[in-house]
């Protein structure tokens, strides 16, 4: 689908400002607006990553298992991103780079739960390329976290799994681009 990506600088207070709060009310990102939603209304604002990935995946007929069984798989690995691995490593990554106390008790409280959210996506990606049955909403949604903690240090050598799930998720060439075109300027380089 075309798209076009709109930088909101959170240095610069840009989620605060009107025009993006009416887009995204808890101003945070991601968010979008369908400019040709499928009910031929006009421009659709939708926020939150996991709506967003749902919304995109129901519009297009993609990646969401149509079968109630993957489909019910994917949902539940999104939620789990969502609820679970997403605020678990962000919590982590503020107590261990960011907060100027150096709160011990968070720091391990945090690194504890992503090792334990690690143990537990590892165990399900035994003997599976994907999260579902098969490249899904859900894997779009995980792999960006597992990435990001990866690069601030995260040791992934006990998850064999994970691993390798990072190495196939970041071979196909819809990743490979997507993550090319987050870099270009003037987006800021990783």
């Amino acid at each position: 689908m075309p798209y076009r990506l709109c930088p909101v600088d959170i240095n610069r207070d840009e989620q605060f400002r009107p025009a993006f709060l009416a887009i995204s009310p808890n101003n945070r990102m991601p968010a979008i607006v369908d400019h040709d939603p499928a009910d031929g209304g006009g421009p659709l604002s939708v926020f939150e990553s996991g709506a967003i990935l749902i919304y995109l995946a129901e519009k297009t007929g993609r990646f969401l298992p149509s079968g109630m069984r993957g489909r019910e798989l994917a949902l539940q690995w999104l939620f789990w991103q969502v609820g679970g691995l997403g605020p678990m490593l962000g919590q982590k990554n503020h107590f261990k780079r960011k907060a100027p106390e150096g709160l011990a008790y968070a720091v391990d409280r945090y690194v504890k739960e992503a090792q334990r959210l690690y143990g537990v996506l590892d165990r399900h990606l035994k003997g599976r390329d994907h999260v579902a049955d098969e490249f899904s909403i859900a894997d779009m949604a995980i792999y960006p976290w597992l990435v990001t903690a990866r690069r601030n240090g995260d040791d992934f050598a006990p998850f064999a799994e994970i691993t390798r799930y990072l190495d196939v998720i970041g071979a196909r060439a819809g990743v490979r681009g997507a993550y090319a075109r987050a870099l270009e300027p003037p987006y800021p380089q990783a």
